[in-house]
């Protein structure tokens, strides 16, 4: 998510440059400078390893076999950090924010090792789970960082850096990949990234250490915990535990299971996870009710719609059409700058058209996107595999944050974490519900026997028809951005 750098016209506490007013300092001020080293470091760290990986999957498909799991290395990564989020957050809230982010740190390092020393596709999903848990605590703990470790002058201009943190390795990423796994192996594009966790963890451990211990009363002493508030958060861990074991039952339901598993699991998962979403989010989510409830459903399908098709455009343009693994490369980085840049767009149109035209348009585009992808699958020149992902791409940054800022809006004063907490879980939930569709999809076409072209033209045309559902689910989203007015 991008958001707009704050106007220096506007809060006086902010220069051109960036830097905060008197007596605030900067982002790169002496007190501060470690902290948004290692932020920025450790989202670098996490955009690069996103693409990298989407971009040599098909040659790791071609090492290790096992085609009918490789949905399992996206989906089970986010579903995994689903936990990860949830877990940490409680930690950051008890123990402070150096031990969720050192322990995210170690799972995600340890899941580079087991992917880059994988010797089967059931091992590197195991090492793509480790990973998963360790990419959801750690965001969690950066944006809890910038709330604790930076003035409200500042917080725009940090958000907005980390949204840029994406956007180098957006450029180079897919690249860099396709040139370390032609000339070395796949297995230095998991390997080649532990020195930055290395680096990322020496320069954002002691930083947030600085911060010091959760909140403190104005004496110094430590408040004692609300049982109130500890017994809701053991209920959301329960649930969403269970959210995440009924989703992966469905899914590997929906995969290459055998009819006798296939059915319990399907029978037992998806009233599990129903059940556990329902709890999990504000009333009314699942009908569309006007306000939060609609918008926190429009970006779990959003993202689903989206993911869906993104963990497969490499195998589409490679294994499906024969190019070379740099043209998959090229339309992952295709993406990440038009997402990059229409984000950027949407931040100035936000107030003059509000969110249901913006989302409206973006799913629009979206959904050309993805139709031209499924004409590339089904036999269109491969180098329009680039232009549709940069177009689908650039529909996902016009209609994906003005959801959030949709639901600041129309959270009631003191319920705004309740309501950006459920976003993040619908979001998350939909990328892996997307990328685990997908992968139903691809494994059961490899067990009928289809070629991977027309595997992966079902999962584009899976994809346009939840984008479509998603775009008339949008006529339920408010045509301005709500205000409410501060408690």
């Amino acid at each position: 998510m991008t958001l707009a750098a704050p106007d220096p016209a506007v809060d006086p506490t902010v220069d051109a440059g960036g830097a905060a007013g008197p007596g605030v300092g900067g982002l790169w001020s002496p007190e501060r400078r470690g902290l948004t080293v290692g932020l920025v470091l450790t989202i670098t760290l996490v955009a690069f390893e996103s693409l990298a990986i989407a971009t040599v999957m098909p040659d790791v498909k071609d090492d290790l076999g096992g085609l009918g799991l490789y949905g399992w290395v996206f989906s089970g990564f986010f579903l995994a950090s689903l936990l990860g989020i949830v877990v940490s957050g409680q930690l950051a809230d008890r123990r402070g924010l150096a031990l969720p982010y050192a322990a995210g740190l170690v799972l995600f390092a340890i899941g580079l090792v087991v992917g880059g020393a994988a010797q089967s596709m059931p091992m590197l999903v195991a090492g793509r789970l480790a990973q998963g848990f360790g990419a959801g605590a750690i965001p969690a703990v950066a944006y809890a960082a910038i709330g604790r470790g930076y003035p409200a002058a500042l917080r725009p201009r940090m958000f907005a850096t980390i949204s840029t943190a994406w956007v180098v390795p957006g450029l180079v990423g897919p690249g860099i990949a396709t040139v370390v796994e032609h000339a070395f192996t796949w297995r230095l594009v998991f390997l080649g990234l532990l020195p930055i966790v290395l680096v990322a963890g020496v320069m954002a451990v002691p930083a947030l250490r600085a911060l010091g211990s959760p909140v403190e009363l104005v004496d110094g002493v430590r408040p004692v915990t609300d049982p109130v508030v500890a017994a809701d958060d053991r209920r959301r861990l329960r649930l969403v535990l269970l959210l995440v074991l009924g989703v992966g039952a469905v899914l590997a339901a929906t995969a290459d299971a055998p009819l006798a598993a296939a059915i319990p699991l399907g029978v037992v998962g998806l009233p599990l996870a129903a059940w556990a979403f329902v709890g999990l989010v504000p009333a009314g989510t699942v009908r569309l009710a006007p306000g939060v409830p609609a918008t926190v459903a429009v970006r779990g399908l959003l993202t689903c719609a989206f993911f869906a098709g993104d963990a497969y455009v490499s195998l589409a343009i490679t294994d499906g059409r024969g190019a070379a693994i740099w043209v998959g490369g090229l339309a992952l980085s295709a993406g990440s700058i038009t997402w990059s840049t229409a984000s950027w767009i949407q931040a100035r149109l936000i107030d003059q058209h509000g969110p249901r035209r913006l989302v409206g348009a973006g799913l629009v585009i979206i959904s050309a996107g993805i139709a031209l992808m499924l004409g590339v699958a089904l036999g269109l020149p491969v180098f329009l595999g680039v232009v549709a992902w940069g177009v689908g791409a650039f529909g996902m940054g016009l209609a994906y944050s003005p959801l959030s800022v949709t639901v600041l809006g129309a959270a009631a004063p003191g319920e705004e974490g309740a309501a950006s907490a459920a976003l993040q879980l619908s979001d998350t939930l939909g990328v892996a519900v997307g990328t685990g569709l997908g992968g139903s999809i691809i494994a059961f076409g490899d067990a009928g026997g289809w070629a991977v072209s027309s595997g992966t033209a079902v999962v584009f045309a899976a994809a346009l028809a939840v984008a479509l559902a998603t775009l008339a689910a949008s006529r339920r989203l408010p045509t301005s951005v709500p205000q409410h007015t501060p408690a």
